[in-house]
């Protein structure tokens, strides 16, 4: 039956879904799928480094010894094993963590929201650094917090800013771990400073750490978590450890906060794929990850030399970077009076793409800054692509 004359429909949106902003990230990356295009913009884990046999062999043995649990729903919480396996991983310097603090999330990117769900009022005043996470800023948005930028540095989050914007806030979100999109990592000190200056206010402290483990030297800094359970939410991922096709991430909480998280995800989704759970814990029970990590990070930090090396090489004076020991970012700071977004167009028509800085502030935004990333370019395009760009800013001096 096909309806006659029917009167359009006039959509009528929910005010939080006028939050709702593309991710300028995702919409380069559209056009960065052409082959000729030198994408230094992405944060895609290198390729290289997915552990394809040892996925297809866990799926293999997974499916044919508990395929109908795997196929079944599962509990909203996550697969016991591998929230034990995690809770184990966690439970260092001294730090009891418990499998009820764990939830597997679709990603990590789905614990932002479900934080934001529920910590977020419309008004809260939520703390980020300058500049944050794009993803972040994002999930978080969608519940029209008041953000408060917080002081960073060459050194990253700078503890002793954050008094001035404490009153009243819900959170301090940070990524202490060579960050994105700068690359910087917190130092022992500040750690320990940030971590006391949270318990002093009350003020619950989320630790995302999705690159810690892709420490060049191989020495990761402590977890903050580990300093202080009760105040401090971990977020952990196995998208750059392992792959991001398996949407697999974690948050680990306070047992009142993580109940609260789990019924917030019940409504959601109900659960995470427990085929996926099951196949993880497969690959990672027997100290897999232990073999596999190196091996990212030589591939990582011989990429970043690569960049760091043509830039030197390349990019006139006035223009300043920072040297990464981990992770996947390089950030480009610009003289002032050039701008990121339009050097991005000429660059996109020479065939090299970037992301521009001024998404990843909450407020005030850098509009002469901008993030790369060398770990899906070969050697030889990082160098001509860097050539690329030192010509086209140097135009502009």
């Amino acid at each position: 039956m096909k309806i006659e004359n029917s009167n359009p429909i006039e959509w009528r949106f929910a005010e939080r879904a006028e939050q709702l902003q593309a991710s300028f990230i995702r919409e380069i990356l559209k056009i960065t799928q052409q082959p000729e295009i030198i994408s230094f913009a992405g944060g895609l884990p290198s390729p290289l480094t997915f552990p394809v046999d040892e996925m297809q062999a866990a799926f293999d043995k997974v499916l044919r010894e508990n395929g109908k649990v795997a196929l079944q729903y599962g509990p909203t919480d996550g697969y016991t094993p591998l929230r034990q396996w995690i809770a184990d991983q966690l439970s260092v310097n001294g730090a009891k963590i418990v499998p009820e603090q764990i939830l597997m999330t679709s990603g990590s990117q789905q614990a932002l929201d479900l934080l934001g769900k529920v910590l977020i009022d419309e008004g809260s005043r939520v703390l980020v650094e300058t500049p944050s996470y794009l993803g972040a800023l994002q999930a978080f948005s969608v519940y029209r917090p008041e953000f408060k930028s917080v002081e960073t540095d060459e050194h990253g989050l700078v503890p002793s800013s954050i008094d001035a914007v404490a009153e009243g806030a819900r959170m301090l979100y940070s990524l202490p771990n060579f960050q994105n999109p700068t690359g910087r990592s917190m130092s022992l000190e500040r750690r320990e400073q940030l971590v006391e200056t949270c318990a002093r206010l009350g003020l619950p402290l989320i630790e995302d750490d999705p690159y810690g483990a892709l420490s060049y030297k191989g020495e990761p800094l402590p977890k903050m978590v580990a300093m202080n359970p009760d105040g401090v939410i971990y977020m952990g991922s196995f998208s750059k450890v392992l792959t991001p096709g398996i949407r697999l991430g974690y948050v680990c909480a306070p047992l009142p906060l993580a109940r609260r998280l789990e019924l917030a995800k019940q409504a959601a989704d109900l659960h995470t794929s427990q085929l996926t759970q099951m196949v993880v814990h497969e690959v990672v029970k027997d100290g897999f990850l232990e073999r596999h990590i190196p091996k990212i990070r030589q591939l990582y930090g011989d990429q970043c030399q690569v960049m760091l090396d043509a830039m030197a090489q390349y990019f006139p004076a006035g223009v300043e970077w920072t040297k990464p020991e981990g992770g996947m970012f390089i950030w480009v700071t610009l003289p002032k009076h050039v701008d990121a977004l339009k050097l991005l167009d000429e660059a996109i028509a020479q065939k090299v793409a970037f992301v521009p800085g001024s998404p990843f502030y909450a407020n005030d935004a850098a509009t002469n800054t901008l993030r790369l990333s060398f770990v899906t370019v070969p050697p030889e395009r990082i160098r001509h692509g860097i050539e690329v760009l030192g010509k086209l800013i140097a135009a502009k001096i």
